[in-house]
Formats: C-alpha cells, structure tokens, sequence
C-alpha cells in the first residue's frame, strides 16, 4: 500500500471523526443526500443519522430511471457515495437539540465505478484530464439572481422584489435584508463571501464567494442556487436563475473565471508580457474561442439563454476577447500575479456547472495540447460597431437559439469527449425536446400580434 493511499484513509478517517463530533454537537438527526440530474437540478434523499456509516460506504441505493439523462428502467439501481469535505450544518433548520445537515454526492454503479451518466463525475474527468498535464483548476463563477414577489400560494409572480439600481442601498434595495440572511447561511455552510450588492435590472441581485479547486466551485454555485431560493421563500420571495425573465432590461449571467495552476504558481501570468499573461494563457483564450459555438448549448442551456444574449444589455453575443472591454465574450481582469484569470462572460446561471467548467476547462486545454494562437484583441466597443467593421475585424457571434446552439454542438468532438457518449448523446435529445416544445407552442406574442390582424 502506497503512502498516498495510506494519507488518504487517514485523511478520510479523520474527516469523518470530525463530522461525527459536529453531529453530535449540533444534534443532527436528519441528513440529506443530494445530488444533480442532467440540467444540474439538485436532487435529495433524506436520512436518518443512525444511517451514517452505511451512507458514507455508498450504501445508499436510489432509482436511476426516476432521473432526467440517467439510467434506462432495466438498468435503474444506483448508488450514491458522499463526498465528505461537502457535509454542512443547514442553518436554517437548527433549533434546541435539533438541526439537519447534508452531504453533496457522486453516483455510482452496483459495482462501485463512478455512473458516467453523472454530471458531477464528468467533472472530474476533467480535472483528471488536466492533473495529467500538471495543472490544477481554480474558478471562481459569478451567479445573479432575480428576486419575484411570490403570491398567497409560494407560486412567482411577475412582480420584482424591488425598483432598485446598480450598487443602490436600502431603502430602495429591498433585498439587501434578504441578501444578508443569505450571507450568513452561505457563511454558517463553509462560504467566503467577498462581496454582496445589488445589480444593475431592478429586482436583480449578486453575492460572490471565494474561488475554489474545479470541483468544489461547481459544488459551491451548485449549493448556492439552492441556498439563494430557500431563504427567499421565507420572505415570501422567488428567486430565479432564469437568464431573461424580463424584457426590456438586463439578464442574469454567470460569469466564470478561470485559472490553470502548476506547481504552486499561476500558469497563466508572466510578469514579462505586455499584459503579464503567458503564453498557455494565450493558448487557453484561443482554445476557448476555437470550440465556444460547439459548447454554447451548455454554458447557455435554455430556449430563454439566447434572449439575454443580444445587443444592448452588457451580455457578450460576439467572438473576442479583451484584457479590458466588457463587451468582449473573453475578459482578463485587472488582477495580475497568482489572481491572474481569464473570465468567459457568456455562461448563465441556468447552466450545469460541473458541465459548464469540464467544457470550459477542456476547450483551454486543447488549445493549450494544440498550441493554438489566440487572434488579437479587440479594445473597441463591439457592441456599437457596424456589421462591417466587425466583419473586417473577423469577430463572429455566438448562436442565436437554441436551436442553432444545438447543431453546434452535435458537431463538436470536444464536446463528446468531455461529456462522454450517454451524457452527450441523452443531453442533446433533452435541448432538441425542449426545443421542438418551445417551437410548437402558441405564445402570447404571437396572439397579441396576429388574433384580432388575421
């Protein structure tokens, strides 16, 4: 047995001596199980304490053919396995000598291999894919929200939460009292919070937390959208992920940062260029730029995504990247050094994020396996460019449906290798049902306009 192996059980051991003593501190009788589906909707099996030893072994079997992309009826039994360092008090259920607590979970088969029809597992197989190069990926995803009153029922409505503007405090920001019980839940969960603000659309809100390991970042925006929705329920709020939900003003993105560590230091920053990137820095923008149409299904998943990426609305719809100008799809912050980042602006909040970073993370990797050369910069304002400008230019957009997103990505061969052949193939029959659905539907739009004309 090798002393990896060895510092990992001991690892493992005193981990869960740890849990075993907050559970006993915080009187933990119920512990969820939680994990997601194909569209990155968190699911939970709920157990009893007493359960513990059976349920950190994957012990706990589930039916696979009950989830969205998972299994067929004949090949339904699954299991799931805890990931220990994601176990949380939830702050919101503790009282005197009661509280619950959860664990976010991969899927495995019967015979204990990883279910390759979860996402989380994808993931992984990135992140493997890039430890074999010697790096390590850190992101830090950045998720707005919108907060509806909700009616006498717990259903949304289509009235905000409030009228307030960019950066505004109470009393027009009505959701900072909500936002703060979200900080400190996210914070009670293990969360750094850097920072907590209203957005630019009325009703719209952001809280940003730390970056974190590949992983990690997906189980952190994962618990956040679920975090964010339960506390607004106790206001008598909704809050929505949707990327439009209101015409006329601005969108909900998840903005992804992303960097590439070896060694111990930043892989994408030297000090020596003119904007103290490094060359596999430039390599990662051209991969991303090479193969971003091909995964646009993923990173913006939903009929509704492509109403946020249009002109006007500070949402990135053209191909090109910046070290300043927010109008580009690809931005490099001003933070150089081990904060230095590439920031893809077009994913929203919406997405799987363990899908979303494995295709992200793959698409730098093969411009950097394939030594691509990033095209120069673009430093003006896209947004207000002519067509023939950006023409001259070489910048073209991203699809504009989802319709035109999911032709991309049956075409793409990042896509398939990184998603596998049952996530890929059950995920893009899933967009072309939805797709279909939407199209064949009689929307109001079409009523208001054409009922009384024709």
């Amino acid at each position: 047995m090798t002393q990896t192996i060895l510092s990992e059980m001991e690892n493992h051991t005193a981990v869960l001596e740890q849990i075993k003593e907050t559970i006993k501190e915080k009187s933990v009788e119920l512990i969820h199980l939680q994990f997601v589906d194909l569209e990155g909707i968190l699911k939970n099996i709920t157990v009893t304490v007493d359960q513990l030893e059976d349920v950190v072994e994957g012990k706990q079997m589930f039916d696979g053919s009950s989830i969205k992309g998972f299994s067929p009826i004949n090949k339904s039994d699954l299991y799931l396995l805890p990931d220990l360092n994601t176990f949380a008090v939830l702050p919101w259920t503790v009282e005197e000598g009661y509280s619950e607590a959860r664990f976010l979970c991969s899927v495995t088969n019967p015979d204990g291999t990883l279910f390759e029809g979860d996402t989380r597992n994808v993931l992984k197989k990135t992140v493997d894919r890039a430890a074999e190069k010697g790096y390590t990926i850190s992101v830090g995803p950045e998720l707005e929200f919108f907060l509806f009153k909700a009616d006498e029922n717990g259903n949304p409505t289509m009235e905000l939460g409030d009228n307030g503007g960019y950066f505004e405090p109470s009393p027009k920001d009505l959701g900072e009292r909500v936002r703060l019980e979200i900080y400190r839940a996210l914070k009670a969960m293990g969360f750094t919070i850097e920072a907590s603000h209203h957005e630019v659309a009325e009703g719209q809100h952001e809280i940003n937390f730390k970056y974190a390991d590949a992983l990690g970042a997906a189980d952190y925006a994962t618990t956040y959208k679920w975090v964010v929705k339960t506390i607004a329920s106790k206001y008598g709020l909704h809050a929505t992920f949707m990327p439009k939900p209101v015409f006329g003003i601005n969108g909900s993105g998840m903005h992804v940062n992303m960097s590439f560590f070896k060694d111990g230091e930043n892989a994408f920053y030297n000090p020596e260029d003119e904007l103290q990137l490094s060359e596999t820095a430039y390599q990662f923008i051209a991969g991303l730029i090479e193969s971003v149409k091909g995964f646009a299904a993923i990173t913006n998943p939903l009929v509704n995504s492509y109403k946020r990426l249009v002109p006007g609305y500070e949402a990135p719809c053209y191909i090109a990247w910046s070290a300043s100008n927010r109008s580009a799809l690809i931005r490099i912050p001003a933070k150089k050094g081990m904060a230095t980042r590439v920031e893809l602006r077009c994913p929203d909040p919406s997405a799987n994020p363990y899908l979303t970073f494995a295709v992200i993370a793959a698409a730098g990797l093969d411009g950097i396996e394939n030594g691509l050369t990033a095209p120069a910069s673009i430093n003006e304002d896209i947004f207000h460019m002519s067509e023939e400008r950006r023409a001259e230019l070489g910048i073209e957009n991203l699809p504009g449906s989802l319709e035109a997103s999911v032709k991309e990505l049956e075409n793409s061969e990042l896509a398939r290798k990184t998603l596998g052949e049952h996530v890929f193939g059950e995920y893009v029959e899933m967009k072309k049902a939805e797709w279909d659905s939407y199209r064949t539907a009689v929307h109001t739009w079409e009523l208001v306009n054409y009922q009384a004309k024709f």
